[in-house]
């Protein structure tokens, strides 16, 4: 057994950071800030809980339970615990997170660099995309250190970037925050709540548990006890991490709206902020360090679905998931940025929630005896509810589905589907029982 020092501990923390520090991270904060407007404080406190508390909730609970997010699901069925697993690898993976590494990528390094003529064509996203991926590809297959290397040099890099920025937004301010627009205007926190669903690091969180744990075990740290504490730090330090970013682009956003007008594209706000603060240094400074921050997250993300794929189909070896991932990633990410964030938004209103019960009820799971039952109607009663949130998303409300949801308690603030997640757990508690019997 090897106990790490609190430094080693850090690193892995910072480790950790940089696997989550991906598009999503930097391009919502701003958005939300801009369009919050005066009810800045509301929309960020209800973004933090789903951006940051929930990644740091699901990170626990992997290194408590000791097990990967298909063991968890599988207490359902172990068919459920696959087909369950390989949706999150596939949200987080080729469908909509991984892909969006390399459009906002484009956005925010190559597109404002580009006279307005060449950047309405679609061949410079195509171009940089077939690029970014196949570098992605090139350090996927050969699997090294590279992000514990660059998490090192560029956590801090990137920090010290957006530090940089919001501590030039507060000392030399912006012309300041306009109205509240859209969600924002009555329903501040259920918007900002539902935002910090669009990082996706929940998600990812319950599956980056896991990575932190078995770069402990390659560091000879084994014992379970000091495994889960020394999990539980980093995420601390992560949760830290990300809580310092989404505030300082939120706030850098909300005090942009008079300087540089309204804007519906995050990466634009942040990019347009940067110049005006820093001019065109401030650019060129932030496009290198984001492009390298969703460098690596991508190649987490594209190892992370290879390797689970070829343990669940082991007739393709990783290799081939590699590359059969890379380029359908490529081709999803030329679909563009605002469309994929609009494709991923009913998926991610509809997932988010049964996989937050799941993870909840992991963690109660010793009260419960780990009953099938309680995962089953726990899970099945919030699905029922949180699908409404998907097909709202999607432009579909049937008028019946809407009546029947928003008479539950916490609709307004996007937690709808809370109460019936607890009522079918309790359900499925008093089933286990007379089963028992």
């Amino acid at each position: 057994m090897t106990k790490l020092s609190f430094g080693e501990k850090v690193s892995v923390g910072f480790m950790l950071f940089a696997l989550f520090l991906g598009a999503g991270n930097i391009i919502f904060p701003p958005l939300l800030g801009q369009q919050a407007g005066e009810n800045f404080w509301i929309a960020i406190i209800a973004f933090l809980i789903t951006g940051v508390g929930l990644p740091l909730l699901g990170v626990i609970t992997v290194a408590k339970s000791g097990g990967e997010l298909e063991d968890m699901a599988g207490k359902i069925s172990p068919a459920f615990g696959i087909f369950f697993t390989a949706v999150v690898y596939l949200t987080i993976g080729p469908l909509f997170a991984l892909p969006r590494t390399g459009t906002v990528s484009y956005e925010l390094g190559v597109k404002p660099y580009l006279s307005e003529a060449t950047a309405s064509h679609a061949w410079p996203l195509a171009v940089f995309t077939v690029i970014f991926f196949l570098i992605t590809t090139f350090f996927a297959l050969n699997p090294s250190k590279l992000i514990d290397r660059v998490g090192k040099i560029l956590t801090p890099l990137l920090l010290l970037v957006i530090s940089a920025l919001a501590i030039k937004s507060i000392v030399t301010p912006m012309d300041g925050s306009g109205p509240s627009t859209g969600e924002y205007v009555s329903n501040a926190f259920g918007e900002g709540f539902k935002q910090g669903y669009l990082t996706m690091d929940f998600l990812a969180a319950l599956i980056f548990g896991i990575v932190i744990i078995q770069a402990l075990k390659g560091k000879n740290v084994t014992e379970k006890s000091t495994v889960v504490k020394t999990t539980i730090f980093a995420a601390f330090v992560a949760a830290i991490g990300l809580a310092l970013v989404y505030l300082s682009l939120g706030y850098i956003g909300s005090s942009s709206f008079k300087t540089i007008g309204a804007s519906e594209d995050g990466a634009q706000i942040i990019t347009e902020a940067a110049y005006v603060l820093y001019g065109q240094f401030g650019n060129i400074l932030l496009t290198a360090v984001i492009i390298l921050a969703c460098l690596t997250t991508s190649i987490g993300l594209l190892t992370a679905a290879s390797e689970y794929f070829h343990k669940v189909i082991p007739a393709l070896s990783y290799k081939k998931w590699v590359w059969v991932f890379a380029i359908f990633t490529t081709f999803i990410a030329n679909i563009g940025l605002q469309q994929l964030i609009t494709f991923s938004l009913p998926v991610l209103f509809f997932i988010y929630p049964p996989a937050i019960i799941l993870m909840l009820l992991t963690l109660a799971s010793k009260w419960f005896g780990d009953s099938k039952y309680v995962y089953l109607f726990g899970m099945l009663f919030t699905a029922i509810w949180s699908l409404y949130d998907g097909l709202e998303a999607a432009s579909i409300e049937p008028k019946w589905y809407e009546e029947i949801v928003s008479a539950m308690p916490l609709y307004e603030m996007g937690l709808g589907w809370l109460l019936p997640g607890i009522i079918g757990a309790v359900l499925g508690y008093i089933i286990s029982l007379f089963i028992k019997k």
